[in-house]
């Protein structure tokens, strides 16, 4: 990939060029929105960098990391779903695969056996434990030079952006969808 300061002064220049051929463009709500992806994109490449090595994709590790983080370690498909914004056919896609490699167990819910429960095994568990600490360092990187109170504020701006996103979808449903 491109430095991105290198993308960064090349995107500025366009998004001038277009501003002058449409006056109408919201210029700065356009570059920030450029700048959320190429950031974006340089994180999640920097992660899966970080993921190779364990043979997981970032689909496999953020559903791992969702039953991790869960009291009981489990979910159910649905859940993940929504948790990983990912489609129910590639659920159960990344679900064989984690059951496959043991890293999790599919199996009917304790609380209602007509669902489906998914649980992360121990070897799953000691895998997230294995992986993460080594990820800390360069995560820290990524957020160097930000007082507390600037992560503070980025992380209200993104929920607020986050926010913002799920109005639109409610309040103006894309004609084109």
């Amino acid at each position: 990939m491109r430095q991105l300061d290198e993308c960064i002064a090349m995107m500025d220049e366009g998004i001038a060029r277009v501003r002058n051929a449409l006056p109408e463009m919201p210029a700065t709500e356009v570059a920030l929105a450029r700048l959320l992806l190429l950031v974006g994109g340089g994180m999640q490449e920097e992660l899966e960098r970080k993921l190779k090595p364990v043979k997981l994709n970032d689909s496999e590790f953020l559903t791992m990391m969702v039953l991790f983080s869960q009291p009981d370690g489990s979910s159910t498909p649905s859940e993940l779903c929504i948790y990983t914004s990912q489609g129910a056919t590639n659920m159960t896609r990344i679900a064989n695969a984690l059951v496959k490699r043991g890293l999790i167990v599919r199996g009917p819910s304790k609380e209602d056996r007509r669902r489906v429960s998914i649980r992360i095994t121990p070897a799953g568990r000691r895998l997230v434990q294995q992986m993460l600490p080594p990820m800390f360092p360069r995560l820290r990187a990524q957020f160097a030079g930000f007082s507390a109170a600037e992560a503070r504020n980025l992380g209200r701006l993104l929920r607020k952006l986050a926010h913002n996103l799920d109005q639109l979808d409610l309040d103006q449903p894309d004609p084109d969808a």
